[in-house]
């Protein structure tokens, strides 16, 4: 089957993983993306975990790309990037403004000499912002943008705020919206035969993802705090040590409460637990009464089957799943996310796949991360 994106031309230039994720949703879907890369490589080649030498980031930022080494500071070398540029349908890119007009690739310059590009520059605050913001890692960026302040939660007030999940969290969101407006700006440029500029902030993303804490904040009815603790709507939830693993629990009212209490056979203790006690006597000296109890009879469980039971239960609990777990996960298994292939380095490797299922154009990885610099040939014919 032919991917959804088959015939369209996309030239990589980005060198972060905000710029590599947004082509590798595009080359997932089949459009030709050519990836051009400095001498010696793009960055996140030498980024661990490594095995054998090789990124395993950079393996699954790259999957059905292609590979050109270009030194755009060297003139004939930038004159291939512009002949591949008149060919191609869209142009990636993630550096600060200093590196593209360094090498003539900051939007003026691209809409003046490819007006048929649809042209995507994807940055930690957005075009126009002071050089020295546009130097920000993910870990800025969570902050700046306020996921940071309270996730993970219940973080001791003792402790410095936390990223949340992952590395490069903030950049896998702005790669989703920037491989998004790629996709309809490629759908105006059919339709309309021009180009565009798409001026993504990696900041203004994690802002457009406000949930509902902030919100409260944002509108008067919590009041932020150094301590940033129990901003999960507040009760005793949060991670617990069971026989096999460990187990999330998120409970806020007495419907929770008593499905609890049910499953857990009605010990004792319970009794002395206000039956609204989550709605109007959530006390500190209750939650740490009750993580106490709660702790003991969970150490004897299994992640897995409480947790079903649980759900069957109406309790919100659900397993901490470890990276070993999720390619196990049936449910992982009947959806087909995981998908397996071969890797010059790493052998057979399970692959996470898109969130979603096409009947028609499916994602497909066929062809893994390029060896560097081997698709040459491309530049030659560009």
């Amino acid at each position: 089957m032919t991917g959804a994106l088959e015939g369209l031309t996309i030239i990589e230039t980005a060198e972060r993983v905000a710029g590599e994720y947004t082509g590798k949703l595009m080359a997932d879907l089949g459009a030709t993306v050519i990836k051009v890369e400095r001498p010696g490589g793009a960055p996140t080649r030498h980024m661990g975990p490594l095995r054998e030498g090789e990124s395993a980031l950079f393996a699954y930022l790259n999957t059905n790309k292609k590979s050109v080494v270009l030194d755009l500071a060297v003139p004939a070398d930038r004159t291939t990037l512009d002949r591949l540029l008149a060919r191609a349908d869209a142009l990636v890119d993630d550096h600060a403004a200093s590196w593209t007009e360094a090498h003539r690739l900051e939007p003026e310059a691209v809409a003046a000499g490819h007006a048929h590009l649809v042209h995507c520059i994807v940055t930690p605050f957005g075009q126009g912002a002071p050089a020295s913001w546009q130097a920000a890692r993910p870990l800025n960026v969570i902050n700046a943008g306020g996921w940071a302040y309270h996730s993970p939660s219940e973080t001791p007030h003792d402790k410095p705020p936390l990223k949340g999940a992952g590395r490069f969290l903030s950049d896998y969101e702005a790669g989703i919206d920037a491989a998004m407006c790629v996709t309809a700006s490629l759908l105006r440029k059919r339709r309309t035969g021009r180009g565009q500029f798409i001026d993504i902030s990696e900041v203004e993303v994690q802002l457009n993802r406000i949930d509902c804490v902030l919100d409260r904040m944002l509108a008067g009815e919590a009041e932020p705090s150094e301590a940033r603790t129990a901003y999960d709507m507040g009760g005793p939830g949060t991670s617990f040590a069971c026989r096999d693993g460990h187990v999330f629990l998120f409970m806020t009212t007495r419907v929770h409460w008593k499905a609890l209490c049910e499953l857990m056979g009605e010990p004792e203790w319970t009794a002395d637990f206000r039956e609204d006690w989550l709605e109007f006597d959530c006390t500190k000296d209750n939650v740490a009464r009750f993580r106490e109890h709660f702790s003991d009879w969970i150490a004897g469980q299994e992640k897995l089957a409480i947790s079903e039971a649980a759900q069957k239960a109406g309790v919100p609990i659900v397993p901490v799943n470890t990276a070993a777990d999720l390619p196990r996960h049936e449910q992982f298994i009947h959806r087909g996310f995981f998908q397996e292939g071969e890797h010059p380095a790493f052998g057979q490797v399970l692959y996470p796949m898109a969130p979603y299922r096409m009947s028609a154009t499916p994602v497909a990885v066929a062809t893994p991360a390029p060896a560097l610099g081997a698709d040459q040939e491309e530049a030659a014919h560009g």
